[in-house]
């Protein structure tokens, strides 16, 4: 089916043509505009099976070809832990901490507000509210000291860059992106707990790809040894929905309808096949082995059914060009969420969690991203010409990442000469006929075209690329 369409500038159109690559298969023809304004797209590109099928052609096997099996993967991922600094490598920590260190960690992630921060309700925040929330990290409380103690997430939880739940925004007229948001834990997210805030409710944990506060009733503290064996038990079962949650249980409330988000890897539980769990019988079930927090805040683990008919898988799904783009759309028209806020994720963490259902790790935020040692990008400076821009986008292939300043969008294929992205943003603009601006308004996980993307009014995205992740490098 097609929409109406209308047709964006000339001089737009010229300038796709001029950046058009000799092997381009199809006619390069000007950016359609369909009814809904979103540039580009008709409703047969909102299918994965579209972008798959297209992968296809002239080589029916190339949707299916394994990237990088399992030991590539390890490898990569333990090259990750040890040159990436934004990473944790919670298993080589010493068995104590000094106060230099965890000071580093605490301060190192946010320092104290200096411009003006509004509430939902578009108010000032007052000096002193803030200067208290400041003052609640009690860093003066942190010892010379102290052994190094470890935990598990029991739930979905935000990471936050003070101890507080009070969301705070850069102007009066903007309640999206909360500036003291930074990410989220999920459940069975192995920590170590550094530090707790003054009022108790906060505690500061170091995990694998961030640190940060998060209240203390999602973390359950345990031994190291405990907290490892349930990170490496097997067999698992992987999550490869965006969402799913395990079933209504009044006997375990913890572990009632947990929702559990894409590349949650989760054990399973040693129960009989024929015993009840939580009430009924497991059969039509997998029986994770979920973490629980007890009354004394210590870690537990309990049964929990997640049915068999929702989204999740023995292993990891093979890191293929078609799973790349099928694990991209389950996300299709989630909400933006910046730093994993309304129950969603942003653009750095919905590549993260695309990649993690394939079990491939990646740092938590596009700065880290972007520059990763660990990864094989193509870097881009200010003064390289457009030539050079054009050229590494006319060779994307599905699956690279593409970063600006902020940013980052998963390749899907082309239409023609035009790459398509998936990607969770908050904006999306591109030139009307008049030369103007037009903002998308998208504020989802999108598809759309990247060529005609505009950063400002006199930049496209292209100019913007300030690197380029091959996730999984091609020989």
């Amino acid at each position: 089916m097609r929409f109406p369409l209308s047709t964006v500038s000339a001089a737009l159109a010229m300038t796709l043509l001029a950046a058009a690559p000799a092997w381009a298969r199809e006619p390069v023809v000007p950016m359609q505009v369909p009814a809904s304004g979103v540039i580009g797209v008709e409703e047969a590109y909102l299918s994965p099976e579209f972008w798959v099928s297209r992968l296809a052609q002239g080589d029916a096997n190339a949707p299916d070809r394994v990237l990088m099996d399992r030991a590539a993967i390890d490898a990569q991922n333990a090259k990750l832990l040890r040159t990436d600094d934004s990473m944790h490598d919670l298993r080589a920590l010493p068995a104590t901490l000094d106060r230099a260190t965890v000071a580093g960690w605490i301060e190192g992630l946010a320092s104290a507000p200096s411009k003006p921060l509004y509430d939902e309700g578009g108010k000032p925040v007052p000096q002193p509210t803030l200067d208290a929330i400041v003052a609640g990290r009690a860093l003066d409380a942190i010892p010379a000291t102290q052994a190094t103690r470890f935990g598990m997430a029991v739930r979905r939880a935000a990471l936050r860059a003070f101890p507080t739940d009070l969301r705070v925004f850069s102007s009066d007229d903007d309640t999206d992106i909360d500036r003291f948001q930074e990410s989220a834990l999920f459940p069975g997210t192995p920590v170590a707990i550094v530090h707790r805030s003054g009022d108790g409710g906060w505690l500061f944990v170091v995990s694998p790809r961030y640190a940060a506060w998060v209240e203390a009733g999602a973390i359950a503290e345990g031994s190291r040894e405990a907290v490892f064996a349930h990170a490496d038990k097997a067999p698992y079962r992987v999550v490869t929905g965006a969402k799913v949650r395990t079933v209504y249980s009044h006997e375990q409330p913890q572990l009632s309808e947990l929702q559990l988000d894409m590349g949650v890897r989760a054990p399973l539980a040693d129960v009989a096949p024929d015993r009840p769990v939580n009430g009924q019988h497991p059969y039509t079930s997998w029986v994770l082995e979920l973490p629980l927090r007890h009354d004394d805040g210590s870690l537990g683990f309990a049964p929990a059914l997640l049915q068999r008919n929702t989204d999740s898988a023995g292993d990891y799904l093979p890191l293929t060009p078609a799973n790349i783009i099928r694990q991209g759309f389950r996300f299709l028209g989630e909400r933006y969420g910046w730093g994993h806020s309304y129950n969603g994720r942003d653009c750095s963490g919905f590549v993260s969690e695309v990649y993690r259902s394939m079990g491939v790790q990646l740092p938590r935020n596009t700065s880290d991203q972007s520059v990763s040692p660990a990864l094989d990008r193509t870097r881009f400076e200010p003064a390289d010409g457009r030539d050079r821009r054009v050229a590494a986008v006319a060779a994307l292939q599905v699956g690279d990442l593409v970063y600006i300043p902020g940013h980052v969008m998963m390749v899907i294929g082309r239409i023609g000469d035009v790459p398509y992205v998936i990607h969770d943003t908050n904006g999306g603009s591109y030139l009307g006929a008049d030369g103007q601006l037009r903002s998308m308004h998208l504020n989802a996980v999108s598809v759309t075209p990247l060529t005609p993307l505009m950063f400002n009014a006199a930049q496209d995205y292209i100019d913007r690329i300030t690197n380029i992740v091959r996730v999984a490098p091609r020989p």
